[in-house]
């Protein structure tokens, strides 16, 4: 944000020539855009052209005749942080007051500005340009609030438009992926008529090792229950073979899961015994 100081400072650093009251209003408008982060691209004759914010220029420019046409300015900008579109400044004299307008590219309709020079400005102050202006925070003020927060608040709405289009064509993206005909679900099967079997749902107790070796996981409801699956555990149908400690081979206390499922041809535990 531009502020009375830095302007100021900035002007002294730079110590340009002023022929008249409108060149120090002028100056001081330019500054506010350099102040908040835009840099200048072109500036005099060569932004008056009519393609000023279609030609492309990387390059950054100095102020050599910046007020060589009487009566008006002309600056192009560009800021990095609101997307380097390039924005064009024309200040013009209109009896005693500074008419600027701005133009930011791609827009149709420029922002306005009126400042009445002889209040910003000192006619005769010599070199110290301290004196040379008077009111320059309100002047500093009113270009921040009519032109440049507008500038940086139609930025902010172009980048969030586009963050907004992005998310819809990821949403939209996903939608295509889904399988079925339910679009919130992308597993719900390609036949309505294939049901998958429930299964138990597990709890807190997945979290703990549950009783220690040698002792078969209890039977609990099907929101509880240890990480071990023990013989008796309700996600299976029906008796199951007996567990650790009960089968040839297998050691007293042993953490062991069965071969397999009960009753199943091919499963049998002896099948596995030597």
């Amino acid at each position: 944000m531009a502020t009375e100081q830095s302007i100021l400072a900035v002007i002294r650093a730079a110590r340009p020539q002023f022929c008249t009251a409108f060149d120090k209003a002028a100056y001081a408008v330019h500054e506010s855009f350099v102040a908040t982060g835009y840099v200048l691209h072109a500036t005099g004759p060569p932004a008056f052209a009519d393609d000023a914010l279609s030609v492309s220029c990387k390059d950054e420019d100095g102020m050599d005749g910046w007020n060589d046409v009487e009566d008006n300015y002309a600056f192009v900008y560009s800021n990095p942080e609101n997307g380097s579109k390039r924005v064009l400044v024309n200040c013009l004299v209109m009896n005693d007051k500074l008419i600027v307008d701005v133009l930011k590219e791609g827009d149709s309709k420029p922002l306005h500005l009126e400042l009445d020079a002889g209040e910003y400005v000192q006619e005769d102050a010599g070199s110290n340009y301290g004196l040379q202006f008077r009111n320059l925070g309100k002047l500093v003020e009113n270009v921040n609030k009519e032109i440049l927060n507008k500038l940086d608040a139609a930025s902010a709405s172009s980048s969030s438009a586009k963050i907004s289009s992005t998310e819809a064509s990821i949403r939209e993206e996903r939608d295509r992926l889904r399988v079925g005909p339910n679009t919130e679900d992308p597993y719900t099967p390609l036949h309505p008529g294939y049901v998958v079997p429930p299964i138990p749902g597990f709890g807190g107790g997945d979290l703990f090792s549950g009783p220690g070796a040698g002792m078969n996981p209890s039977r609990g409801d099907f929101g509880g229950g240890s990480m071990l699956v023990g013989p008796d555990d309700p996600r299976f149908f029906g008796d199951r073979t007996r567990g650790p400690g009960f089968l040839p081979g297998v050691p007293p206390g042993a953490r062991f899961d069965p071969y397999g499922p009960p009753n199943v041809p091919g499963f049998e535990p002896g099948r596995f015994e030597k």
